[in-house]
C-alpha cells in the first residue's frame, strides 16, 4: 500500500521526507516533485531498485535512467572526468533543467543498465527534491510514468500510472511546466545536444559555442537557421579532419615526406 504526503502541509512535508529517504534506503520506489516534471525514483546504487524502476516504467535495460544529485561534490563524484566544459555548464545552469552526459567513474559498484560506460546527470531546482537528495545521495530518477505515456505533471498523474508499486509519493503540487530538461553529451571532442528541452540551444551557446546537433526529421523540432549553420560548420569540419586522416602518409608532393628526423 502507497503512502502519500502532501508537502504543501509542513508536518506532512517532514513526514515525507523522512518516509521517502527511508524507502530508498530500503531498495523501495518514491516519486518526488521536480522542476520539470514528476520524478520516480530509487537508490542509484542499488540493483534491484534500479530493475524494479524499468520494470514500474515498462522499460529495458537499453534505457537506462539518469541521476538526480543534491550537490555538485556528488555529481563531480560519479564522473570521471567533467571535460572541457562540464564544470562552466554546472555553474551556469544547476540547480536546474540541464541534463548532462559524462563517462562515468569506472570506480563505481552500480547497474543502472546498458550506459555503455557513461552516465546523465542533472541537480534539480526543487527544494524538495533537492531535500530528498541531501539525504539518500544519488538516485536513478526517471519521469513517472508508464513508458510510452504523458510525464506525469502531478501526483495524481503519477499514481494513476504506477499505482502501489511506488512506496511513498511526495505531492509537491502542480509542475510549473511539463516541459522535460534539455540534456547534452560531454562524452566526445564536442559536446552534443541529445534531446531539445526546458534550456534553449541559444541558451547553452552562451557556455559553448558550438554544439553538434541532431539531424533534422520529423521526430525532431525544427532548428533555428543558427543551429542549422552550426550543424554544417561541424559536418565541414568532420568532413575535413576525415580527409587530412586518409591523407597521412601518403602526401601528393615529395615536399610533404619529410626525411626520417626532419
Amino acid at each position: 500500500m502507497s503512502a502519500r504526503y502532501d508537502c504543501a502541509d509542513t508536518q506532512q512535508r517532514d513526514e515525507g521526507l523522512i518516509a521517502a529517504a527511508s524507502a530508498v534506503q530500503e531498495g523501495q520506489l518514491v516519486v518526488l516533485p521536480t522542476d520539470t516534471v514528476y520524478g520516480l525514483g530509487a537508490d542509484a546504487f542499488n540493483p534491484k531498485a534500479v530493475t524494479d524502476l524499468l520494470a514500474a516504467k515498462g522499460r529495458g535495460r537499453n534505457m537506462p535512467p539518469p541521476v538526480l544529485v543534491g550537490s555538485v561534490r556528488a555529481a563531480a563524484a560519479l564522473t570521471e572526468s567533467l571535460g572541457a566544459f562540464g564544470q562552466d555548464l554546472i555553474d551556469e545552469f544547476w540547480p536546474g533543467p540541464l541534463t548532462l552526459v559524462f563517462r562515468a567513474s569506472p570506480t563505481l559498484m552500480w547497474d543502472l543498465g546498458d550506459t555503455l560506460g557513461t552516465v546523465a546527470v542533472r541537480m534539480p531546482l526543487h527544494p524538495i527534491a533537492l531535500d530528498l537528495l541531501r539525504r539518500t545521495g544519488p538516485m536513478a530518477v526517471s519521469s513517472a510514468n508508464r513508458h510510452s505515456l504523458p510525464a506525469a505533471t502531478t501526483a495524481d498523474e503519477a499514481q494513476t500510472q504506477l499505482g502501489d508499486a511506488i512506496s511513498v509519493y511526495l505531492d509537491g503540487g502542480p509542475c510549473a511546466d511539463n516541459v522535460p530538461s534539455t540534456i547534452l553529451d560531454l562524452t566526445g571532442t564536442v559536446p552534443r545536444l541529445l534531446r531539445a528541452g526546458a534550456l534553449s540551444v541559444d541558451d547553452l551557446r552562451k557556455v559553448v559555442p558550438v554544439i553538434d546537433l541532431p539531424a533534422a526529421s520529423g521526430a525532431e523540432p525544427e532548428l533555428s537557421p543558427a543551429d542549422r549553420r552550426a550543424a554544417a560548420a561541424i559536418a565541414a569540419a568532420n568532413a575535413a579532419n576525415a580527409a587530412d586522416a586518409a591523407n597521412d602518409g601518403k602526401p601528393d608532393d615529395p615536399a610533404d615526406n619529410p626525411e626520417p628526423g626532419d
